[in-house]
């Protein structure tokens, strides 16, 4: 027996599969249900406002600002 499938005939049901969520469309509800100012306080931390005004050559220009915290905390509507 022999499978005529190729990785092209599948590509949207494996794709699909792998991510089921459309991003545009979760970037687009998460926009729609933002509450204004969340995560102000954010911003107006030195930690952020460091990492932020980092010149070029130095050591912060190439940082990453890592936010984490408990499912459900509002991390993803901070922007």
């Amino acid at each position: 027996m022999s499978n005529n499938f190729t990785f092209a005939d599948d590509r949207p049901n494996i794709l699909a599969w792998l991510s089921p969520l459309d991003p545009k469309l979760r970037h687009q509800d998460i926009g729609d249900r933002r509450v204004e100012n969340v995560g102000e306080w954010l911003l107006q931390t030195g930690e952020f406002k460091s990492w932020c005004a980092g010149g070029e050559g130095s050591e912060s220009d190439d940082a990453v600002l890592f936010c984490y915290g408990n499912p459900g905390a509002g991390k993803t509507f901070i922007r």
